[in-house]
């Protein structure tokens, strides 16, 4: 009897062992053995997950965004624009395109980190030890140069340009409100003073040209006109084919004069040989004819007739009046560069001026713990798929 009473106690405490093992000691070796057959769903789900709760919750810092809208267009562009007003003004808005992008690659340009490094300190905002090491710069990057804060600062910059309105966004992305305001503002400032130097540039390459014109034509008009003068003054002559209109119409007067004593002359000696006006008379035509062949000589004859003088003052005036018309199209054209110079004047209109945000917009937390448990979930797939697969292979 006490044999089998021991027995059954033997039995019963035998039993009652592996229960006690499998409530307390199983379930450590049984959490294992679950990770041990499901690690492909802790590496690709668990742990990025849990990594991406812990730095989104404690570690990711606030990210501030300012926004600016501006315009790059010129005076003779209206302000809005359509299909209409292109065919009426396209390489209007094609300059104005290509200024706006000329504007868009200097604020993403290295030029522009450096002034506003050494205006506002930027480099110094973005390396902020409050913010998280894998955030702030340079983080990852190897080393602290120039280039690599550049690349940096590609992230934290953007210009996005919209072909249809011409309107321009400036977004820019800090770690506090107030640096973003200052860095979108640095940025508007520095494109206003870009485009103001575009005028300037424009302005003088169209106006230096056009002055330069003017400046030759007028030299030309003046030692013309030079020449002209000391020639009248050298060979006594102002003009001449009106000289000698005058000088020949005096000889035809002389002639009418000639031919009438010439009749009365002939007269008289026909009616009255003796009579004593006759030497009066011959001796009138005798002066007459002198006179006359005085006057023609001055026009006609000679080096320092009229007519040899008329080539070289014909030609000396043809030079000064084409030196003066010179002098008009130069002058015409600096007016109309002037006004091509005013039409094309450039300006960059602030549609929105930067904002001061009252709140963090980035990192999206709850959209990002999201977004990795999704990105586990399908990488769990792909991989299970993929272990199954060479599972099924090798089997």
């Amino acid at each position: 009897m006490d044999e089998r009473v021991r027995t059954i106690d033997e039995s019963s405490s035998f039993t009652d062992r592996p229960v006690r093992s499998a409530g307390s000691g199983r379930s450590p070796r049984s959490l294992g053995s679950w990770l041990g057959q499901h690690v492909v769903f802790v590496l690709t789900v668990l742990i990025p997950t849990l990594v991406a709760i812990v730095y989104y919750s404690l570690v990711a810092p606030d990210v501030y965004t300012s926004e600016s809208r501006f315009l790059v267009r010129s005076s003779q562009q209206p302000m809005q624009t359509g299909l209409f007003t292109e065919l009426l003004s396209g390489s209007s808005l094609s300059r104005s395109a290509d200024d706006t992008y000329s504007v868009r690659d200097f604020i993403l340009s290295r030029d522009a980190v450096r002034q506003l490094d050494e205006t506002l300190a930027i480099r110094k905002a973005y390396s902020d030890k409050h913010v998280a090491w894998l955030e702030r710069f340079p983080g990852l990057e190897w080393g602290d140069s120039f280039e690599t804060f550049y690349r940096y600062y590609g992230k934290h910059v953007s210009v996005d340009y919209d072909p249809v309105s011409s309107i321009s966004v400036l977004t820019v992305r800090a770690f506090s409100a107030a640096d973003a305001q200052k860095i979108n503002q640095g940025l508007l400032e520095m494109s206003e003073r870009l485009v103001n130097s575009l005028n300037d540039r424009s302005r003088h390459d169209l106006m230096h040209f056009a002055e330069n014109e003017v400046k030759i034509a007028a030299a030309k008009a003046r030692d013309a006109s030079l020449a002209l003068l000391e020639f009248r003054s050298k060979q006594s002559v102002f003009e001449p084919d009106k000289q000698a209109t005058i000088q020949l119409e005096g000889v035809a007067k002389l002639q009418e004069d000639l031919v009438a004593t010439e009749a009365g002359l002939a007269q008289l000696r026909k009616l009255s040989p003796a009579n004593p006006q006759i030497v009066g008379l011959e001796s009138r035509a005798e002066t007459l004819r002198s006179a006359i062949a005085t006057e023609a000589s001055k026009v006609t004859n000679g080096s320092s007739s009229l007519s040899a003088h008329a080539s070289g003052f014909e030609r000396l005036a043809l030079e000064s009046e084409f030196a003066d018309k010179q002098l008009g199209i130069a002058l015409a054209s600096l007016e109309t560069a002037r006004s091509e110079a005013v039409r094309k004047q450039l300006y960059l209109e602030r549609l929105v001026q930067p904002n001061l945000p009252d709140k963090a917009m980035e990192p999206r937390r709850v959209r990002s713990v999201f977004t990795v448990l999704l990105g586990g979930f399908i990488a769990w797939g792909v991989a299970s798929l993929v272990l199954a697969s060479v599972r099924e292979h090798t089997q």
